[in-house]
């Protein structure tokens, strides 16, 4: 089944890139009592993760935690080491978190995985945003297949308004 409006954000562990090394981050530590911004590519360094989507929410950060966003978080079925790669080479700098859901745990028990064998990718998390409120989805926008617009920074700060 997948999460809808409303739902509690299922528990999960994430993967960070530290200086220290690879963190673990709980949905609990990181919805509980703040307002979050997530999300989600099919897989970094691809196309128009990297040219489009992740670029969107950098350049907006500042005016999606002006309304209101504690953070902004990127997550992908990729590794942690992939993940930091990623966040250094597109310079997120402190706009955008990059967690790693290596296993595609989370993706699944969202109900928002797919499948990207026919590419190599094999499971995958589907492209969508949401805003999460203490634990709770309050809004969500996934993408249908091969799509890239209500998932973007732009559309987020639409709901924002």
């Amino acid at each position: 089944m997948t999460v809808a409006v409303g739902d509690a954000v299922p528990s999960a562990v994430l993967m960070k890139m530290t200086e220290a090394g690879p963190a673990p981050v709980t949905t609990e530590a990181l919805f509980g009592g703040r307002t979050v911004a997530l999300f989600s590519v099919p897989g970094a360094f691809t196309p128009t993760c990297s040219a489009k989507h992740l670029p969107g929410y950098i350049t907006h950060a500042g005016e999606i935690k002006a309304r209101g966003i504690d953070e902004i978080v990127c997550i992908s079925v990729n590794d942690v080491f992939v993940m930091g790669a990623w966040g250094k080479n597109a310079d997120v700098g402190d706009n955008v978190t990059m967690l790693a859901d290596g296993n595609g745990d989370f993706v699944k028990a969202l109900g928002l995985t797919m499948d990207g064998s026919k590419f190599g990718m094999g499971l995958r998390g589907q492209r969508f945003s949401m805003l999460v409120k203490d634990g709770k989805v309050v809004e969500l926008n996934v993408e249908e297949p091969g799509a890239f617009k209500v998932s973007s920074a732009e559309h987020l700060l639409e709901q924002l308004k």
